[in-house]
Protein backbone atom coordinates (compact mmCIF):
# COMPACT_ATOMS: atom_id res chain seq x y z
CA UNK A 1 0.00 0.00 0.00
CA UNK A 2 1.33 3.43 -0.94
CA UNK A 3 2.14 5.82 1.91
CA UNK A 4 2.44 9.57 1.71
CA UNK A 5 2.56 12.56 4.01
CA UNK A 6 -0.31 14.45 2.39
CA UNK A 7 -3.00 13.17 0.05
CA UNK A 8 -4.98 15.90 -1.71
CA UNK A 9 -8.30 15.00 -3.31
CA UNK A 10 -9.01 17.37 -6.18
CA UNK A 11 -6.73 18.96 -8.77
CA UNK A 12 -8.50 22.31 -8.95
CA UNK A 13 -7.11 25.63 -7.78
CA UNK A 14 -7.51 24.96 -4.05
CA UNK A 15 -5.84 21.56 -4.35
CA UNK A 16 -2.96 22.94 -6.41
CA UNK A 17 -2.35 25.78 -3.93
CA UNK A 18 -2.44 23.31 -1.04
CA UNK A 19 0.04 21.07 -2.87
CA UNK A 20 2.42 23.98 -3.45
CA UNK A 21 2.34 25.01 0.19
CA UNK A 22 2.75 21.44 1.47
CA UNK A 23 5.72 20.80 -0.82
CA UNK A 24 7.27 24.05 0.39
CA UNK A 25 7.22 22.58 3.90
CA UNK A 26 9.01 19.44 2.77
CA UNK A 27 5.92 17.26 2.78
CA UNK A 28 5.59 14.40 0.29
CA UNK A 29 2.34 14.89 -1.64
CA UNK A 30 0.01 12.78 -3.78
CA UNK A 31 -2.60 14.76 -5.74
CA UNK A 32 -5.61 12.65 -6.75
CA UNK A 33 -8.35 13.56 -9.20
CA UNK A 34 -11.12 11.52 -10.80
CA UNK A 35 -10.52 13.34 -14.10
CA UNK A 36 -7.46 13.15 -16.34
CA UNK A 37 -4.46 15.46 -16.66
CA UNK A 38 -6.31 17.53 -19.27
CA UNK A 39 -8.62 18.80 -16.49
CA UNK A 40 -5.90 19.93 -14.09
CA UNK A 41 -6.94 23.28 -12.65
CA UNK A 42 -10.64 22.38 -12.36
CA UNK A 43 -13.25 25.11 -12.54
CA UNK A 44 -10.76 27.92 -12.06
CA UNK A 45 -9.41 27.20 -15.54
CA UNK A 46 -12.78 28.14 -17.05
CA UNK A 47 -13.21 31.33 -15.05
CA UNK A 48 -12.65 34.96 -16.02
CA UNK A 49 -9.85 35.06 -13.46
CA UNK A 50 -11.33 37.76 -11.22
CA UNK A 51 -9.86 38.26 -7.76
CA UNK A 52 -11.16 40.51 -5.00
CA UNK A 53 -8.20 42.46 -3.63
CA UNK A 54 -8.24 45.58 -1.50
CA UNK A 55 -6.36 48.89 -1.87
CA UNK A 56 -4.13 47.75 -4.71
CA UNK A 57 -1.93 49.77 -7.09
CA UNK A 58 -4.45 48.94 -9.85
CA UNK A 59 -7.24 50.51 -7.82
CA UNK A 60 -5.22 53.57 -6.88
CA UNK A 61 -4.24 54.20 -10.50
CA UNK A 62 -7.95 54.22 -11.40
CA UNK A 63 -8.72 56.74 -8.66
CA UNK A 64 -10.40 54.19 -6.39
CA UNK A 65 -10.09 54.74 -2.66
CA UNK A 66 -10.45 51.41 -0.91
CA UNK A 67 -9.57 50.16 2.55
CA UNK A 68 -9.79 47.08 4.69
CA UNK A 69 -12.46 48.80 6.83
CA UNK A 70 -14.65 49.65 3.83
CA UNK A 71 -14.28 46.13 2.44
CA UNK A 72 -15.21 44.67 5.83
CA UNK A 73 -18.36 46.80 5.94
CA UNK A 74 -19.28 45.54 2.48
CA UNK A 75 -18.45 41.91 3.31
CA UNK A 76 -20.36 41.76 6.60
CA UNK A 77 -23.31 43.66 5.13
CA UNK A 78 -23.44 41.06 2.36
CA UNK A 79 -22.74 37.98 4.49
CA UNK A 80 -25.44 38.77 7.07
CA UNK A 81 -24.08 36.07 9.38
CA UNK A 82 -26.93 35.07 11.68
CA UNK A 83 -26.38 31.47 12.78
CA UNK A 84 -24.43 30.04 15.74
CA UNK A 85 -22.42 27.92 13.29
CA UNK A 86 -21.27 31.11 11.51
CA UNK A 87 -18.49 31.67 14.08
CA UNK A 88 -15.78 29.97 12.00
CA UNK A 89 -17.02 31.35 8.67
CA UNK A 90 -16.84 34.83 10.18
CA UNK A 91 -13.30 34.19 11.49
CA UNK A 92 -12.21 32.99 8.05
CA UNK A 93 -13.84 36.01 6.40
CA UNK A 94 -11.92 38.36 8.70
CA UNK A 95 -8.68 36.51 7.92
CA UNK A 96 -9.38 36.71 4.17
CA UNK A 97 -9.96 40.45 4.42
CA UNK A 98 -6.58 40.78 6.13
CA UNK A 99 -5.00 38.72 3.34
CA UNK A 100 -6.76 40.58 0.50
CA UNK A 101 -5.73 43.94 1.97
CA UNK A 102 -2.22 42.75 2.78
CA UNK A 103 -0.12 39.86 1.53
CA UNK A 104 -2.35 38.54 -1.25
CA UNK A 105 -1.21 40.67 -4.18
CA UNK A 106 2.47 40.28 -3.37
CA UNK A 107 2.09 36.53 -2.86
CA UNK A 108 0.50 36.13 -6.28
CA UNK A 109 2.70 38.69 -8.01
CA UNK A 110 5.79 36.80 -6.86
CA UNK A 111 4.36 33.69 -8.52
CA UNK A 112 4.03 35.55 -11.82
CA UNK A 113 0.43 36.81 -11.89
CA UNK A 114 -0.43 40.21 -13.34
CA UNK A 115 -3.77 42.01 -13.68
CA UNK A 116 -5.68 43.96 -16.30
CA UNK A 117 -5.31 47.65 -15.35
CA UNK A 118 -9.06 48.43 -15.35
CA UNK A 119 -10.57 47.16 -12.11
CA UNK A 120 -14.12 45.85 -12.51
CA UNK A 121 -17.07 46.88 -10.38
CA UNK A 122 -19.01 43.68 -9.77
CA UNK A 123 -22.07 43.04 -7.58
CA UNK A 124 -22.83 46.68 -6.82
CA UNK A 125 -25.63 46.08 -4.35
CA UNK A 126 -27.82 49.10 -4.87
CA UNK A 127 -29.84 49.14 -1.64
CA UNK A 128 -28.10 50.35 1.55
CA UNK A 129 -24.61 51.56 2.40
CA UNK A 130 -24.32 48.89 5.09
CA UNK A 131 -26.09 46.22 3.06
CA UNK A 132 -25.03 43.91 0.25
CA UNK A 133 -22.62 44.93 -2.47
CA UNK A 134 -19.24 46.43 -3.32
CA UNK A 135 -18.97 50.13 -2.53
CA UNK A 136 -16.06 50.44 -4.96
CA UNK A 137 -14.57 48.43 -7.85
CA UNK A 138 -12.48 45.51 -6.52
CA UNK A 139 -12.67 42.86 -9.28
CA UNK A 140 -9.12 42.37 -10.58
CA UNK A 141 -9.11 40.37 -13.83
CA UNK A 142 -5.91 38.34 -14.11
CA UNK A 143 -3.96 38.50 -17.36
CA UNK A 144 -4.62 35.10 -18.90
CA UNK A 145 -8.05 34.93 -17.17
CA UNK A 146 -8.61 31.71 -15.22
CA UNK A 147 -5.81 30.00 -17.09
CA UNK A 148 -3.47 32.71 -15.82
CA UNK A 149 -4.54 32.07 -12.22
CA UNK A 150 -4.07 28.32 -12.53
CA UNK A 151 -0.85 28.34 -14.59
CA UNK A 152 1.69 29.23 -11.86
CA UNK A 153 0.40 26.52 -9.54
CA UNK A 154 0.32 23.91 -12.34
CA UNK A 155 3.90 24.81 -13.20
CA UNK A 156 4.98 24.51 -9.57
CA UNK A 157 3.20 21.16 -9.18
CA UNK A 158 4.90 19.77 -12.27
CA UNK A 159 8.27 21.00 -11.01
CA UNK A 160 7.58 19.23 -7.72
CA UNK A 161 6.67 16.08 -9.64
CA UNK A 162 9.97 16.19 -11.52
CA UNK A 163 11.80 16.63 -8.23
CA UNK A 164 10.09 13.55 -6.77
CA UNK A 165 8.18 15.57 -4.17
CA UNK A 166 4.68 15.19 -5.67
CA UNK A 167 2.86 12.46 -7.55
CA UNK A 168 -0.24 12.93 -9.66
CA UNK A 169 -2.85 10.18 -9.42
CA UNK A 170 -5.32 10.99 -12.18
CA UNK A 171 -8.49 8.94 -12.81
CA UNK A 172 -8.55 8.01 -9.10
CA UNK A 173 -12.09 8.28 -7.74
CA UNK A 174 -12.08 8.37 -3.94
CA UNK A 175 -15.01 6.45 -2.44
CA UNK A 176 -14.01 6.28 1.22
CA UNK A 177 -11.77 7.67 3.95
CA UNK A 178 -10.11 5.38 6.47
CA UNK A 179 -10.50 6.35 10.14
CA UNK A 180 -8.36 4.77 12.86
CA UNK A 181 -8.90 5.65 16.53
CA UNK A 182 -10.82 8.76 15.53
CA UNK A 183 -8.21 10.00 13.05
CA UNK A 184 -8.35 9.98 9.24
CA UNK A 185 -5.39 7.86 8.18
CA UNK A 186 -5.91 7.27 4.49
CA UNK A 187 -8.29 6.83 1.60
CA UNK A 188 -9.47 4.28 -0.93
CA UNK A 189 -11.43 4.14 -4.14
CA UNK A 190 -11.69 3.15 -7.77
CA UNK A 191 -9.21 3.54 -10.58
CA UNK A 192 -11.11 4.68 -13.66
CA UNK A 193 -10.37 3.85 -17.28
CA UNK A 194 -8.20 6.35 -19.13
CA UNK A 195 -10.23 8.86 -21.13
CA UNK A 196 -8.80 11.55 -23.40
CA UNK A 197 -12.04 13.55 -23.72
CA UNK A 198 -11.46 17.29 -23.98
CA UNK A 199 -11.34 19.30 -20.79
CA UNK A 200 -14.80 19.68 -19.28
CA UNK A 201 -16.50 16.96 -21.34
CA UNK A 202 -18.09 13.94 -19.70
CA UNK A 203 -15.67 11.07 -19.12
CA UNK A 204 -16.00 7.33 -18.65
CA UNK A 205 -16.82 5.92 -15.23
CA UNK A 206 -15.62 2.44 -16.12
CA UNK A 207 -13.71 0.98 -13.16
CA UNK A 208 -10.46 -0.84 -13.96
CA UNK A 209 -9.22 -1.43 -10.43
CA UNK A 210 -9.11 -0.26 -6.83
CA UNK A 211 -6.55 1.58 -4.75
CA UNK A 212 -5.74 2.23 -1.10
CA UNK A 213 -3.40 4.83 0.30
CA UNK A 214 -2.15 5.72 3.76
CA UNK A 215 -1.59 9.39 4.55
CA UNK A 216 -0.69 11.39 7.61
CA UNK A 217 -3.08 14.08 6.39
CA UNK A 218 -5.86 14.17 3.80
CA UNK A 219 -7.00 17.43 2.21
CA UNK A 220 -10.38 17.45 0.48
CA UNK A 221 -10.46 20.04 -2.33
CA UNK A 222 -13.05 18.47 -4.59
CA UNK A 223 -15.34 21.39 -5.44
CA UNK A 224 -19.07 21.94 -5.17
CA UNK A 225 -22.36 20.44 -6.34
CA UNK A 226 -23.38 22.63 -9.29
CA UNK A 227 -23.18 19.79 -11.83
CA UNK A 228 -25.81 17.73 -9.98
CA UNK A 229 -29.04 19.67 -10.38
CA UNK A 230 -31.05 17.22 -8.31
CA UNK A 231 -28.71 17.81 -5.39
CA UNK A 232 -28.98 21.57 -5.94
CA UNK A 233 -32.78 21.33 -5.84
CA UNK A 234 -32.71 19.15 -2.71
CA UNK A 235 -30.73 21.80 -0.82
CA UNK A 236 -32.49 24.79 -2.42
CA UNK A 237 -33.58 27.42 0.19
CA UNK A 238 -37.24 27.73 -0.80
CA UNK A 239 -37.95 30.07 2.12
CA UNK A 240 -35.40 32.61 0.88
CA UNK A 241 -35.32 32.22 -2.90
CA UNK A 242 -38.67 30.72 -3.78
CA UNK A 243 -39.32 27.43 -5.55
CA UNK A 244 -36.33 25.57 -6.97
CA UNK A 245 -36.19 25.91 -10.77
CA UNK A 246 -37.26 22.87 -12.75
CA UNK A 247 -34.99 23.95 -15.60
CA UNK A 248 -31.49 25.36 -15.21
CA UNK A 249 -28.40 25.50 -17.37
CA UNK A 250 -25.13 24.13 -16.01
CA UNK A 251 -22.32 26.52 -15.28
CA UNK A 252 -19.99 23.63 -14.42
CA UNK A 253 -19.28 20.17 -15.88
CA UNK A 254 -21.22 17.15 -14.69
CA UNK A 255 -18.34 15.80 -12.59
CA UNK A 256 -18.84 18.71 -10.16
CA UNK A 257 -21.21 16.53 -8.20
CA UNK A 258 -20.41 16.90 -4.49
CA UNK A 259 -19.72 13.18 -3.99
CA UNK A 260 -16.53 13.79 -2.02
CA UNK A 261 -18.39 15.91 0.50
CA UNK A 262 -20.65 12.92 1.15
CA UNK A 263 -17.57 10.69 1.54
CA UNK A 264 -16.16 13.07 4.14
CA UNK A 265 -19.45 13.23 6.03
CA UNK A 266 -19.61 9.42 6.10
CA UNK A 267 -16.19 9.47 7.80
CA UNK A 268 -17.45 11.82 10.52
CA UNK A 269 -17.06 15.30 9.04
CA UNK A 270 -19.61 18.00 9.78
CA UNK A 271 -21.12 20.27 7.14
CA UNK A 272 -22.89 23.59 7.63
CA UNK A 273 -24.78 26.17 5.58
CA UNK A 274 -25.46 23.75 2.74
CA UNK A 275 -28.62 25.70 1.89
CA UNK A 276 -26.56 28.78 1.02
CA UNK A 277 -25.75 28.88 -2.68
CA UNK A 278 -24.90 31.25 -5.50
CA UNK A 279 -26.54 30.87 -8.89
CA UNK A 280 -26.69 33.43 -11.67
CA UNK A 281 -29.72 34.87 -13.45
CA UNK A 282 -28.02 35.74 -16.78
CA UNK A 283 -27.35 32.27 -18.16
CA UNK A 284 -27.29 31.47 -21.89
CA UNK A 285 -27.56 28.05 -23.45
CA UNK A 286 -24.18 27.52 -25.07
CA UNK A 287 -24.60 27.14 -28.82
CA UNK A 288 -21.27 25.24 -28.91
CA UNK A 289 -21.38 23.16 -25.70
CA UNK A 290 -18.51 21.30 -24.06
CA UNK A 291 -20.32 19.65 -21.16
CA UNK A 292 -23.97 18.55 -20.85
CA UNK A 293 -26.48 21.42 -20.67
CA UNK A 294 -23.55 23.84 -20.89
CA UNK A 295 -24.45 27.38 -19.85
CA UNK A 296 -22.50 30.63 -20.16
CA UNK A 297 -23.09 33.71 -18.04
CA UNK A 298 -23.43 37.21 -19.44
CA UNK A 299 -21.43 39.75 -17.45
CA UNK A 300 -23.68 42.73 -18.18
CA UNK A 301 -22.98 46.42 -18.01
CA UNK A 302 -25.70 48.56 -16.40
CA UNK A 303 -27.78 49.65 -19.43
CA UNK A 304 -29.84 46.67 -20.62
CA UNK A 305 -33.47 46.86 -19.50
CA UNK A 306 -34.38 43.80 -17.44
CA UNK A 307 -37.91 42.37 -17.61
CA UNK A 308 -39.41 39.40 -15.83
CA UNK A 309 -41.11 36.57 -17.72
CA UNK A 310 -44.42 38.46 -17.63
CA UNK A 311 -42.92 41.54 -19.26
CA UNK A 312 -42.74 43.67 -16.10
CA UNK A 313 -39.60 45.75 -15.78
CA UNK A 314 -37.74 44.74 -12.64
CA UNK A 315 -37.10 47.34 -9.98
CA UNK A 316 -33.91 48.24 -8.08
CA UNK A 317 -31.82 46.52 -6.84
CA UNK A 318 -32.75 43.99 -9.55
CA UNK A 319 -30.62 45.75 -12.14
CA UNK A 320 -27.86 44.25 -14.29
CA UNK A 321 -24.77 43.64 -12.15
CA UNK A 322 -26.23 44.80 -8.84
CA UNK A 323 -27.74 42.10 -6.60
CA UNK A 324 -27.67 38.51 -7.83
CA UNK A 325 -29.78 36.74 -5.22
CA UNK A 326 -32.41 39.49 -4.93
CA UNK A 327 -32.83 39.26 -8.68
CA UNK A 328 -32.98 35.47 -8.58
CA UNK A 329 -35.73 35.63 -5.97
CA UNK A 330 -37.59 38.26 -7.99
CA UNK A 331 -37.47 36.16 -11.17
CA UNK A 332 -38.71 33.01 -9.48
CA UNK A 333 -41.59 34.92 -7.83
CA UNK A 334 -43.31 35.06 -11.24
CA UNK A 335 -43.77 31.30 -11.43
CA UNK A 336 -41.37 31.19 -14.39
CA UNK A 337 -37.64 30.54 -14.57
CA UNK A 338 -36.54 32.95 -17.27
CA UNK A 339 -36.30 36.69 -17.73
CA UNK A 340 -35.39 39.08 -20.56
CA UNK A 341 -32.87 41.75 -21.45
CA UNK A 342 -33.92 44.31 -24.04
CA UNK A 343 -31.10 46.41 -25.44
CA UNK A 344 -29.54 47.89 -28.57
CA UNK A 345 -26.55 47.11 -30.74
CA UNK A 346 -24.73 50.06 -29.16
CA UNK A 347 -25.24 48.53 -25.70
CA UNK A 348 -24.18 45.03 -26.66
CA UNK A 349 -21.01 46.35 -28.30
CA UNK A 350 -19.89 48.28 -25.21
CA UNK A 351 -21.35 46.31 -22.32
CA UNK A 352 -21.71 42.61 -23.01
CA UNK A 353 -18.98 40.29 -21.85
CA UNK A 354 -19.24 36.55 -21.37
CA UNK A 355 -17.79 34.85 -18.35
CA UNK A 356 -14.99 32.37 -18.86
CA UNK A 357 -11.52 31.95 -20.27
CA UNK A 358 -12.73 30.36 -23.51
CA UNK A 359 -15.14 33.24 -24.16
CA UNK A 360 -12.40 35.87 -23.79
CA UNK A 361 -9.50 34.67 -25.93
CA UNK A 362 -7.96 38.14 -26.03
CA UNK A 363 -7.67 38.45 -22.25
CA UNK A 364 -6.71 34.78 -22.01
CA UNK A 365 -3.86 35.41 -24.45
CA UNK A 366 -2.48 38.08 -22.12
CA UNK A 367 -1.51 40.21 -25.14
CA UNK A 368 -2.44 43.89 -25.38
CA UNK A 369 -2.55 43.70 -29.18
CA UNK A 370 -5.28 41.05 -29.04
CA UNK A 371 -7.26 42.96 -26.38
CA UNK A 372 -7.23 46.22 -28.35
CA UNK A 373 -8.17 44.47 -31.57
CA UNK A 374 -11.06 42.60 -29.93
CA UNK A 375 -12.42 45.34 -27.69
CA UNK A 376 -12.00 48.35 -29.99
CA UNK A 377 -12.96 46.74 -33.29
CA UNK A 378 -16.33 46.96 -34.98
CA UNK A 379 -19.20 45.16 -33.28
CA UNK A 380 -19.21 43.30 -29.99
CA UNK A 381 -16.48 40.79 -29.17
CA UNK A 382 -16.29 37.76 -31.44
CA UNK A 383 -17.72 35.49 -28.75
CA UNK A 384 -20.71 37.77 -28.14
CA UNK A 385 -21.41 38.19 -31.85
CA UNK A 386 -21.27 34.38 -32.25
CA UNK A 387 -23.92 33.97 -29.53
CA UNK A 388 -26.00 36.71 -31.15
CA UNK A 389 -25.85 34.86 -34.48
CA UNK A 390 -26.20 31.27 -33.27
CA UNK A 391 -27.57 31.29 -29.71
CA UNK A 392 -31.16 30.15 -29.26
CA UNK A 393 -31.74 32.79 -26.56
CA UNK A 394 -31.16 35.81 -28.85
CA UNK A 395 -33.70 37.77 -30.90
CA UNK A 396 -32.56 40.57 -33.22
CA UNK A 397 -35.02 42.86 -35.03
CA UNK A 398 -35.24 46.27 -36.69
CA UNK A 399 -38.58 47.23 -35.10
CA UNK A 400 -40.07 46.66 -31.66
CA UNK A 401 -43.14 44.66 -32.66
CA UNK A 402 -41.04 42.19 -34.66
CA UNK A 403 -38.71 41.88 -31.66
CA UNK A 404 -41.57 40.93 -29.35
CA UNK A 405 -42.91 38.46 -31.92
CA UNK A 406 -39.52 36.74 -31.82
CA UNK A 407 -39.52 36.72 -28.02
CA UNK A 408 -42.94 35.10 -27.98
CA UNK A 409 -41.79 32.41 -30.39
CA UNK A 410 -39.07 31.43 -27.90
CA UNK A 411 -41.37 31.41 -24.85
CA UNK A 412 -44.93 30.65 -26.05
CA UNK A 413 -45.89 29.60 -22.52
CA UNK A 414 -45.30 33.18 -21.30
CA UNK A 415 -46.51 35.51 -24.10
CA UNK A 416 -45.60 39.18 -23.84
CA UNK A 417 -47.73 42.21 -24.70
CA UNK A 418 -45.83 44.41 -27.16
CA UNK A 419 -47.73 47.60 -26.30
CA UNK A 420 -47.08 47.17 -22.56
CA UNK A 421 -43.40 46.48 -23.13
CA UNK A 422 -43.04 49.43 -25.49
CA UNK A 423 -44.65 51.79 -22.97
CA UNK A 424 -42.09 50.82 -20.31
CA UNK A 425 -39.17 51.29 -22.70
CA UNK A 426 -40.54 54.63 -23.87
CA UNK A 427 -40.91 55.83 -20.27
CA UNK A 428 -37.27 54.97 -19.60
CA UNK A 429 -36.15 56.69 -22.82
CA UNK A 430 -37.96 59.87 -21.76
CA UNK A 431 -35.73 60.08 -18.68
CA UNK A 432 -32.73 60.85 -20.92
CA UNK A 433 -33.99 64.19 -22.25
CA UNK A 434 -32.22 66.21 -19.50
CA UNK A 435 -29.54 65.63 -16.85
CA UNK A 436 -32.15 64.92 -14.16
CA UNK A 437 -33.94 61.58 -13.68
CA UNK A 438 -35.97 59.65 -11.16
CA UNK A 439 -35.35 56.30 -12.88
CA UNK A 440 -32.99 54.28 -10.67
CA UNK A 441 -31.33 52.55 -13.61
CA UNK A 442 -30.68 55.78 -15.49
CA UNK A 443 -29.13 57.21 -12.32
CA UNK A 444 -27.00 54.08 -11.98
CA UNK A 445 -25.80 54.36 -15.58
CA UNK A 446 -24.71 57.94 -15.01
CA UNK A 447 -22.91 56.96 -11.82
CA UNK A 448 -21.16 54.12 -13.64
CA UNK A 449 -19.88 56.52 -16.29
CA UNK A 450 -18.43 58.71 -13.54
CA UNK A 451 -15.91 55.87 -13.00
CA UNK A 452 -13.19 56.06 -15.63
CA UNK A 453 -12.99 52.29 -16.04
CA UNK A 454 -16.71 51.89 -16.73
CA UNK A 455 -16.81 54.87 -19.10
CA UNK A 456 -13.87 53.54 -21.12
CA UNK A 457 -14.84 49.91 -21.64
CA UNK A 458 -17.98 48.92 -19.76
CA UNK A 459 -20.85 51.43 -20.03
CA UNK A 460 -22.47 52.73 -23.20
CA UNK A 461 -23.30 56.40 -23.54
CA UNK A 462 -26.97 56.78 -22.49
CA UNK A 463 -29.27 56.68 -25.49
CA UNK A 464 -32.88 55.97 -26.40
CA UNK A 465 -33.50 52.27 -26.97
CA UNK A 466 -36.42 52.93 -29.31
CA UNK A 467 -34.43 55.28 -31.57
CA UNK A 468 -33.73 53.29 -34.78
CA UNK A 469 -30.35 54.99 -35.08
CA UNK A 470 -29.16 52.94 -32.10
CA UNK A 471 -30.42 49.62 -33.45
CA UNK A 472 -30.96 46.94 -34.29
CA UNK A 473 -32.96 45.99 -31.21
CA UNK A 474 -31.89 42.89 -29.32
CA UNK A 475 -33.71 40.72 -26.78
CA UNK A 476 -31.97 38.00 -24.79
CA UNK A 477 -33.75 35.27 -22.87
CA UNK A 478 -31.91 34.68 -19.60
CA UNK A 479 -31.86 31.33 -17.81
CA UNK A 480 -30.91 30.33 -14.26
CA UNK A 481 -27.29 29.15 -14.29
CA UNK A 482 -26.00 26.86 -11.54
CA UNK A 483 -22.62 27.80 -10.14
CA UNK A 484 -21.39 27.88 -6.52
CA UNK A 485 -22.01 26.27 -3.15
CA UNK A 486 -21.62 28.83 -0.36
CA UNK A 487 -21.66 26.24 2.42
CA UNK A 488 -19.88 22.94 2.93
CA UNK A 489 -17.52 21.05 5.20
CA UNK A 490 -17.09 22.88 8.49
CA UNK A 491 -13.47 23.96 9.02
CA UNK A 492 -11.55 26.18 11.38
CA UNK A 493 -9.28 28.97 10.07
CA UNK A 494 -6.43 26.45 9.71
CA UNK A 495 -8.60 24.37 7.35
CA UNK A 496 -9.00 21.53 9.86
CA UNK A 497 -12.31 19.73 9.34
CA UNK A 498 -14.64 19.66 12.32
CA UNK A 499 -17.09 17.00 13.43
CA UNK A 500 -20.80 17.81 13.81
CA UNK A 501 -20.16 18.51 17.52
CA UNK A 502 -17.46 21.07 16.66
CA UNK A 503 -14.44 18.97 17.66
CA UNK A 504 -11.54 18.50 15.24
CA UNK A 505 -11.56 15.40 13.02
CA UNK A 506 -7.83 14.78 13.18
CA UNK A 507 -6.02 14.16 9.93
CA UNK A 508 -8.66 15.74 7.68
CA UNK A 509 -8.54 19.18 6.09
CA UNK A 510 -10.70 20.88 3.47
CA UNK A 511 -10.23 23.81 1.08
CA UNK A 512 -12.08 25.55 -1.71
CA UNK A 513 -15.73 25.18 -2.59
CA UNK A 514 -16.18 21.89 -0.73
CA UNK A 515 -15.60 23.92 2.45
CA UNK A 516 -17.72 26.88 1.37
CA UNK A 517 -14.41 28.47 0.30
CA UNK A 518 -13.33 28.38 3.92
CA UNK A 519 -14.87 27.81 7.32
CA UNK A 520 -17.97 26.14 5.94
CA UNK A 521 -19.20 29.28 4.21
CA UNK A 522 -17.11 32.44 4.60
CA UNK A 523 -19.40 34.34 2.21
CA UNK A 524 -22.46 34.01 4.42
CA UNK A 525 -25.53 34.52 2.25
CA UNK A 526 -24.01 36.63 -0.54
CA UNK A 527 -20.80 36.85 -2.52
CA UNK A 528 -18.99 40.00 -3.58
CA UNK A 529 -17.37 38.30 -6.63
CA UNK A 530 -13.67 37.63 -7.01
CA UNK A 531 -14.05 35.79 -3.72
CA UNK A 532 -14.44 32.31 -5.25
CA UNK A 533 -10.97 32.09 -6.78
CA UNK A 534 -9.72 34.21 -3.88
CA UNK A 535 -11.28 31.79 -1.40
CA UNK A 536 -9.72 28.79 -3.16
CA UNK A 537 -6.30 30.41 -2.96
CA UNK A 538 -6.72 31.49 0.65
CA UNK A 539 -8.16 28.23 2.00
CA UNK A 540 -5.82 26.08 -0.10
CA UNK A 541 -2.90 28.06 1.31
CA UNK A 542 -4.15 27.49 4.86
CA UNK A 543 -4.64 23.75 4.28
CA UNK A 544 -1.22 23.28 2.71
CA UNK A 545 0.44 25.12 5.57
CA UNK A 546 -1.40 23.06 8.20
CA UNK A 547 -1.57 19.50 6.84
Amino acid sequence: MEKTDVAIVGGGLAGLVAAYEAVQRGRKVVLLDQEGPQSLGGQAFWSLGGLMMIDTPEQRRMGIRDSRDLAAQDWMGSAQFDRPEDANPRRVAEAYLDFAAGAMRGYLHDLGMRWFPVVGWAERGGAKADGHGNSVPRFHVTWGTGTGVVAPFVRLAKEAEQAGKLRFAFRHHVTGLDVTDGRVTGLRGDVLAEDDAVRGASTSRKVTGQFEMQAESVIVASGGIGGDHEKVRKLWPVDRLGPAPKVMVAGVPDYVDGQMQDVAKAAGAGAINEDRMWHYCEGLKNWDPIWPNHGIRILPGPSSMWFDANGVRMEAPCLPGFDTLSTLRRILSTGHEHSWFILTQKIIEKEFALSGSEQNPDLTSGKWREVLKERLGKGATGAVEAFKAHGEDFVVARDFETLVEGMNRITPNAPLDAAYLRAQVAARDAQLSNPFAKDAQVTAIRQARAYRGDRLIRTAKPHAILDPANGPLIAVRLNILTRKSLGGLHTDPEAKVLRPDGSVLDGLYAAGEVAGFGGGGYHGYNALEGTFLGGCIFSGRAAGRSA
